[in-house]
């Protein structure tokens, strides 16, 4: 037997159903998850460009094989994309389909009602009394009360001259469960929308220093795939003070840190208002739709370095990098404007220095209680007018010949401020003026953080409502009995499991109860699950009731 060809056309159809069926949305949902690995386990040249060369450079054969698959830039290589539109496709492709079709169950009438309401998994039937209402009062009553109880309902007449009430509640139910998926259409659309356009810098400020949001003057950046420098907003701002408040009265912790704040001045635009603005830890501040973190502060020792020939070849704060809880620094000087030796310096700078029995000072106090440098001097060629880049905190001594040093006749370098220090064989002199503050600043802009944000907090909603509301049905029967007497009889069915269902047929009886003149049921008239051959059979086939 041969089976008929698909044809281009079929093939595409069966293409895109199995794309947009949902098993095939969690499949890729789970491989984006595991595709997403890599990028914590290899470093990423958007995160650090110079961490990328230094891998390769010690590997260089598994770090060639890698970067051809673009394991260093994994989430912007073209399979891990290729995940993301992918997955992006399917959930559109399965999100509107259905709702299309549940807002066409939104307009439809609820179901007809079954002709043995008994067969239902909970049912009940109540007598009224003759000076009751009639078959047609005690339904209308009845979807008057089913209306309340948040049930959609539609009144039709019975062949037999009665009426019946058809009743159905929980499409919210399917609306979460339709929001939720939306919510991560809109969850990957804006995360795409920060990957492509955001940006990322980090620059030191010194205390009376200002910051201009242009792309030369971070110290480091990291822009986004489709990012343009037209994008930076224009504002700027300066660094007018430091505070730091340290533990003073605890015995334990005594020193610690518990507080900083940042006094700023900050500009919005070139014709903005400048304005004053505290920056401290966890409290950011947004300017010109860029938000702005104090990640870090330290000490910026104020040096003169002199060469040779008498002349100024570096003069101005130095950035030190903290090593400790109580701000021991590194600090490196590199000034290659020397005559007719460049000069490096190297060593530590010490805010409340204390020089033990071994001659080895240390700091014993984040604050300047005694600010003291200890430094190292180099002259030579310190490779800088080769063009090669070099990072700012860390001097290459191997082409240097050393001045001064502990172990060396000459000794090390030991400046208070307002000293200064004459290098041995006439190189030059260092003089120690003064400290400044400093702080580090992350520097964010992100335009897809606030739709993020959005749809995570409906998909979490929403998914609440999918969970915890149920779909129910509900029908009531009115009809004339053999004395005359009005009979109403009703059933339940869950679409799903819905352990509340049986409160729901107890609530509506009492519900009854309380509306009509009801004659005192009989033990088999009272609200019971039916039957087990015919509950069975209802349950099996709940959208299907005769």
């Amino acid at each position: 037997m041969a089976l008929p060809a698909l044809g281009f056309a079929g093939s595409l159809r069966f293409a895109w159903t199995q794309l947009t069926s949902m098993r095939t949305a969690l499949m890729l949902l789970l491989l984006l998850a595991v595709a997403a690995v890599p990028g914590s386990l290899f470093p990423q040249r958007p995160a650090g460009p110079e961490i990328v060369d230094q891998y390769l450079e010690e590997n260089p054969v598994q770090g060639e094989w890698l970067d051809r698959f673009q394991m260093f830039d994994v989430y912007s290589s073209v399979w891990f994309s290729a995940i993301y539109i992918l997955l992006f496709v399917s959930l559109i492709g399965c999100v509107f389909p259905r709702a299309v079709k549940h807002a066409k169950d939104l307009r439809s009438a609820p179901p007809r009602t079954p002709r043995r309401l008994s067969r239902l998994p909970e049912y009940g039937k109540v007598v009224l009394e003759p000076r009751g209402p009639s078959p047609a009062e005690a339904v209308a009553e009845a979807a008057r009360i089913l209306k309340k109880r948040g049930y959609r309902t539609q009144i039709r007449q019975e062949p037999d001259g009665g009426a019946s009430v058809g009743a159905e509640r929980g499409y919210i139910r399917e609306i979460g469960n339709l929001l939720f998926h939306f919510s991560l259409i809109g969850v990957l659309a804006f995360m795409a929308v920060g990957g492509l356009l955001s940006y990322s810098g980090q620059k030191i400020i010194v205390e009376g220093e200002g910051f201009a949001n242009t792309l030369v003057a971070y110290d480091s950046f990291t822009p986004g795939s489709a990012f343009s420098e037209d994008r930076l907003a224009p504002f700027s701002m300066t660094l007018d003070g430091f505070e730091a408040e340290f533990d003073r009265e605890s015995e334990t912790h005594y020193g610690q840190p518990l507080d900083f704040t940042a006094h700023m001045t900050v500009q919005d635009g070139t014709d903005g208002e400048p304005r004053q603005q505290e920056l401290k830890v966890n409290h950011p501040f947004d300017i010109g739709g860029t938000r702005v973190y104090l990640v870090g502060n330290g000490y910026a020792p104020e040096v003169t370095v002199r060469d040779g020939n008498g002349d100024i070849a570096f003069e101005g704060p130095v950035v030190a990098q903290v090593q400790d809880q109580l701000y021991t620094s590194l600090m490196v000087i590199k000034a290659p404007d020397a005559q007719p030796d460049q000069l490096g310096f190297v060593g530590f700078f010490l805010p409340s220095a204390y020089t033990g029995e071994d001659g080895v000072a240390v700091s014993v106090d984040p604050e300047l209680y005694n600010p003291e440098l200890n430094l190292n001097s180099y002259y030579g060629d310190l490779g800088l007018d080769s063009g090669e880049p070099q990072n700012v905190y860390v001097l290459d001594t191997d082409e240097l010949s050393e001045l001064n040093n502990r172990n060396l006749e000459a000794g090390g370098i030991t400046l208070q401020p307002g000293e200064s220090y004459d290098l041995p064989e006439g190189k030059g002199s260092i003089s120690f003026d003064g400290v400044q503050r400093y702080v580090g600043l992350d520097i964010h802009y992100d335009p897809g953080k606030w739709g993020v944000g959005f749809f995570s907090v409906l998909a979490l909603v929403s998914l609440v409502v999918s969970l915890f509301v149920r779909r129910r049905r509900a029908w009531v029967r009115g009809a004339a009995g053999p004395d005359g007497s009005t009979m109403v009889e009703y059933g339940l069915l869950a679409r799903g499991e819905d352990f509340g269902l049986r409160e729901e047929n107890v609530s509506l009886r009492r519900q009854f109860e309380k509306s009509w003149p009801v004659v005192a049921p009989e033990a088999e008239n009272s609200p019971t699950p039916a039957s087990t051959p015919a509950s069975s059979t209802a349950s099996t086939t709940p959208n299907r009731p005769e």
